[in-house]
């Protein structure tokens, strides 16, 4: 029997070489006739590590990182397929704190499997849940998943259930379920992460959601920036056909769902659900206007669920543990757990799967180190480009959408993105505005307009033209824009502009022979 030794093809595990390192790693194995197998997993998530190798030997598993394809005949030489000892020698994988500390449902399986062995797949508890819901009712379904407490995972927080209740309970001769696979926001990858490291369970969520509403035909909206995750989600369908769990008979049960994979173009206010639908037929990704609901016309005019890559690849889980389970985890209204992706100046960067509730300073200075420079930690940007800055005074405020929204913030997508005491605050809420004109569909006045108006205002606040004045007429910009925009785009900008201003005041009022040109980049 063959050793089998687990390389990265996850995309950011690739960025730093982990393609070279396959192929490095798999010519040294041929050569030295050795029996291994090369395994291209998905990335657990510890991305200053990656590429993190893993070999499963007799006593378990043992990982190796970061390993670069000069180091492969070392390791080799070193015992790699015993677990041999190595500088880059990590040990048991489950024991590094980074995971040990995490409670993975949703991830669970990945950077453990093969992304695209259904075998893998089932002997690590796929497909339990889809097999519990073929054999449900569909109104027990969704009151499964009312029950748990899942909400929405792409940023708004609504509740699962009430949405999937509403289509079931639609009239029309034809369903659709449409995963939000848009990822735009900035400092966020788990939807890539779960689509390239197990795909099968975003399938199997979406065909739980489709037996739950009568839907029989759904579609990923995946974006163009991910072709790793394209592939994987394509080949996975194939797979997944091909093995009667999509097609006319689910699991050969009387359930029927088959589903596609689209390619967006790039714009990040496709990833607004009514947008999304407009460019999913064909036409360009423009905000409509609510009501109608999507959930009663929304793909061609049809009843349609629109949930995040997250919200549905957590469904399994529910359907095959119990909503009490899944209710176990988290505070408050955010039940279950949620990924937290930590980037930007962090000394460990990467994905974080915890049950709502951990502080937000606990995840910046303790899981994920403090920042890579050494600095001081400034601010937190929570939930993407629309999201707040966060000062340290608010350190102390737990992982869940209430508390965050009590404290001007939002959770979003649950992306974090950590900037030392040299960020100048007046260039990110600039930064915010011309990303929200740049994005804009250019449907709403509000957000069209306001966005430009908030760059050149910005402009004359760092200029030092009549600070104060600026200032007020920012603050009254944000609020037309804030409650005026026809969507979150628009309506979100504010977050980072207002919490920027109201956190650090003092990077918008100096003295402006002082300012000099900013150096900071927003990005």
């Amino acid at each position: 029997m063959s050793v089998k030794i687990y390389v990265p093809g996850d995309s950011g595990a690739v960025a730093v070489g982990a393609d070279r390192l396959a192929l490095a790693m798999e010519k040294a194995v041929r050569a030295q006739g050795l029996g291994a197998k090369i395994v291209r997993n998905g990335s657990r998530g510890l991305y200053w590590l990656e590429p993190m190798i893993e070999v499963e030997t007799e006593a378990g598993r043992v990982a190796y990182g970061p390993v670069r394809a000069a180091d492969v005949d070392g390791l080799l030489a070193a015992g790699l397929l015993e677990g041999g000892d190595h500088p880059l020698r990590l040990g048991d994988p489950e024991e590094l704190p980074f995971l040990r500390r995490q409670t993975r449902l949703t991830f669970a399986r990945c950077g453990v499997t093969d992304p695209l062995s259904l075998e893998d797949y089932r002997r690590h508890g796929g497909l339990a849940g889809l097999t519990n819901a073929v054999a449900m009712e569909p109104r027990a379904i969704v009151a499964q998943v009312t029950e748990s407490g899942l909400r929405g995972r792409g940023g708004a927080g609504f509740p699962t259930g009430i949405k999937w209740n509403t289509v079931l309970e639609a009239e029309g001769p034809q369903k659709y379920i449409v995963c939000n696979a848009d990822e735009g926001d900035s400092g966020s990858f788990a939807d890539r992460m779960i689509m390239e490291g197990d795909p099968f369970v975003v399938i199997e969520g979406m065909i739980i959601a489709g037996i739950a509403t009568g839907a029989t035909k759904g579609y990923v909206y995946l974006r163009s920036e991910y072709p790793h995750a394209i592939l994987a989600m394509n080949r996975a369908v194939v797979i997944a056909r091909e093995a009667g769990i999509l097609g006319t008979s689910v699991l050969g049960s009387d359930h029927a769902f088959d589903m596609e994979i689209r390619v967006g173009a790039g714009a990040y206010v496709c990833g607004e659900e009514t947008a999304l639908l407009e460019s999913l037929e064909g036409r360009r990704g423009i905000v409509r206007a609510k009501p109608p609901l999507p959930a009663h016309k929304g793909f061609l005019g049809r009843p349609t669920v629109i949930n995040n890559v997250i919200s549905l690849a957590s469904v399994p889980i529910i359907l095959d543990k119990g909503a009490e389970y899944y209710r176990e985890f988290g505070m408050g209204r955010s039940r279950g757990t949620i990924p937290i992706q930590i980037a930007g100046n962090v000394k460990h960067g990467g994905l974080f799967e915890a049950a709502f509730g951990m502080a937000l300073g606990e995840l910046v200075d303790d899981i994920a180190g403090g920042t890579a420079s050494g600095r001081p930690v400034k601010a937190v940007q929570v939930g993407g480009p629309l999201g707040a800055y966060f000062p340290r005074a608010l350190f102390d405020t737990p992982f869940d959408y209430e508390a965050f929204a009590g404290k001007d913030g939002l959770i979003g997508h649950a992306g974090l993105v950590v900037f030392d005491d040299s960020a100048d605050m007046l260039k990110q809420a600039r930064f915010a505005f011309e990303f929200c004109a740049v994005e804009s569909c250019g449907k709403c006045t509000p957000c069209r307009i306001g966005s430009t108006r908030g760059v050149e205002v910005t402009d004359k606040i760092r200029d030092g033209i009549e600070p104060e004045s600026q200032i007020k007429l920012m603050t009254d910009l944000c609020n037309t824009m804030k409650f005026g925009s026809l969507c979150a785009l628009g309506g979100f900008t504010p977050y980072p502009v207002m919490s920027a201003l109201t956190h650090f005041p003092e990077d918008f009022r100096p003295d402006p022979s002082m300012r000099g040109s900013m150096t900071q980049a927003a990005e």
